[in-house]
């Protein structure tokens, strides 16, 4: 079975076993997206189906919440925290540095598809602000210095 089989399959598994729940398009795309790290275009017309609904409906859905990718993400993800605490201790200059390094924005995956970069609102750690999580680790008292010594030991390890 060819790799676009195999995710068709899965979203076709995925949509069957939800579909029927009140409220089905949420746990659908959640599924899909924990499954895959996101959520494929072509998808979108057979979650329509399933659902009665538009493809635009579910569309919309997912470009509303940024929970939600519609492209694969890089093999690690990048968070930055943007909640007030962080903000208040300098996140803005973190979040700069970040993406001048990486050369992407929000949303996005480097061209090697190493690594992407997301928003995060809270990351629960206020009292050593400012934040970010790299793949599963959390560091507080964020700054650049600590973004590139982390970048590159995760580059060196690939």
């Amino acid at each position: 079975m060819t790799e676009s089989g195999a995710i068709d399959t899965i979203v076709q598994d995925i949509i069957a076993s939800l579909k029927d729940l009140p409220g089905a398009l949420l746990p659908i795309l959640h599924g899909i997206q924990d499954r895959l790290g996101y959520i494929p275009a072509d998808a979108v017309p057979d979650i329509a189906k399933a659902l009665n609904l538009s493809r635009a409906e579910v569309h919309g859905v997912i470009s509303f919440y940024h929970y939600f990718r519609e492209t694969p993400p890089g093999k690690t993800t990048v968070h930055v925290c943007r909640a007030e605490s962080c903000q208040a201790k300098g996140a803005k200059a973190l979040e700069a540095h970040v993406k001048n390094t990486l050369g992407i924005d929000y949303h996005e995956t480097t061209a090697d598809g190493a690594f992407s970069l997301e928003p995060v609102y809270c990351l629960g750690l206020c009292s050593v602000s400012p934040s970010m999580q790299i793949g599963e680790q959390l560091y507080g008292h964020a700054s650049a210095e600590l973004f590139d010594s982390v970048i590159h030991a995760e580059e060196a390890s690939a």
